[in-house]
């Protein structure tokens, strides 16, 4: 039997990018014999086993065919008889097609390397269709390779595959984690633009595509366009390496722009709880994690007012703060922030701004939290709840007017 580098660690090798993690192939091989060797059995589908030592994967070399919509309608056939050119033809896309022989020699039979240099994605062959994942797959490799453009054939395929239904057929859990993962990379905006391209952003997220062609007030958004400004606040995600919460929120907060009446264009009064519905129903289809759901829906609530945090006085700025649980739960405030400051920065003309709201709420949060609600509790009879929780809010409200005041 033969071993074979397939994959991401061998197409990253040729980008120039680090990759820890590689993918073997086995040709010739029976299950039997790679146990034997001493090999882990793991894959449930298709014969897939963890090396003795490295504890890397080793998959049988397989063909595929399809056997119903989805993308689990597969079966698949894996034999000591399956050639690795074979293997690799399921593959997606071409730079994700090549294998390292044991020599090192890079073996290319779909011409992997030249759509490497000429930086274009592109499907290796029409069994690209019988997979809607594929779709996903490709609009995320785009935001992690924002410099590729997707071949004209391939976005053709794509777009004939939304039309046919395919997309539909995608179970929640998968479509969460390829825009998880496309959310993640350097430039998350072309994930949504190759998707809205294709056709396939109107059906998995419709309310994110209905934002383009729906106008701003242009001297607050000079970019107008509110679909322009949600890619420009999703890019600042990446500039400020904002954790995966924090993108999810930047990514639904505007959402109740896209339902705002067109007779009160360009302003969108109330969008804010148009905002929270919407990112709500959004995060219940994909069942998001629920601190990605939970900080979508205080940024869609919040982001406005978080914006005003500099002319706030004390009194609001502790409203706000309770509003948010910012004294309980500080991480999921901090990925708001996260959300608001590329929100703020994400403008035509603003992406060098500082956002000063945001150490001005630090400062009003360490004030507000100095405060020692239990020692203010104990001058108070047992059953004076109500009393208590004001003496501590006013108390906060005291601290963080002394925070805020200059000396």
């Amino acid at each position: 039997m033969n071993s074979y580098q397939v994959g991401g660690s061998v197409r990253d090798a040729l980008l120039g990018r680090a990759r820890s993690d590689r993918d073997w192939v086995v040709v010739g091989a029976t299950p039997e014999q790679m146990i034997a060797a001493g090999y882990t059995p793991v894959g449930r589908d298709f014969p897939v086993f963890l090396h003795p030592v490295t504890r890397e994967e080793y998959a049988l070399a397989r063909t595929e065919r399809k056997t119903a919509p989805g993308y689990h309608g597969f079966a698949f056939h894996a034999a000591p008889d399956v050639t690795l050119e074979q293997d690799l033809a399921r593959r997606d896309l071409t730079i994700n097609a090549m294998a390292l022989d044991e020599s090192g020699a890079l073996i290319d039979p779909f011409g992997g390397a030249a759509d490497v240099r000429a930086k274009v994605l592109r499907h290796v062959s029409d069994a690209f269709a019988e997979d809607p994942v594929r779709i996903l797959r490709v609009a995320r490799f785009a935001a992690r390779l924002h410099a590729f453009s997707v071949a004209p054939a391939t976005l053709d395929l794509m777009r004939k595959m939304v039309d046919a239904g395919e997309v539909d057929a995608l179970v929640p859990e998968r479509v969460w984690q390829e825009l998880a993962r496309g959310l993640m990379e350097a430039k998350p905006s072309r994930l949504f633009e190759v998707l809205r391209d294709c056709g396939a952003l109107a059906k998995l997220l419709p309310e994110i595509d209905r934002l383009w062609g729906v106008p701003q007030r242009a001297d607050a958004h000079p970019e107008v366009d509110t679909g322009v400004h949600l890619m420009l606040v999703l890019d600042m995600t990446a500039r400020i390496d904002a954790p995966l919460p924090a993108r999810w929120a930047a990514a639904l907060h505007d959402l109740g722009k896209g339902t705002t009446p067109r007779d009160m264009w360009p302003r969108h009064i109330g969008h804010e709880g148009r905002s929270v519905e919407l990112a709500q129903a959004v995060c219940d289809r994909l069942r998001a994690p629920s601190d990605c759901r939970d900080a979508a829906l205080l940024a869609a609530r919040e982001h406005g007012n978080i914006h005003r945090a500099v002319e706030l006085d004390a009194t609001a700025t502790v409203r706000l703060l309770e509003r948010c649980d910012a004294l309980r739960r500080s991480t999921l405030f901090a990925h708001v922030l996260d959300a608001c400051e590329a929100d703020w920065r994400g403008r035509t003309g603003h992406t060098e701004d500082s956002y000063e709201q945001r150490a001005r709420l630090a400062v009003a949060l360490e004030a507000a939290r100095s405060i020692d609600a239990g020692a203010i509790a104990a001058r108070f009879s047992p059953d004076a709840g109500r009393r208590i929780a004001q003496a501590v809010h006013q108390a906060r409200i005291e601290a963080v007017r002394r925070a805020l005041t200059p000396p």
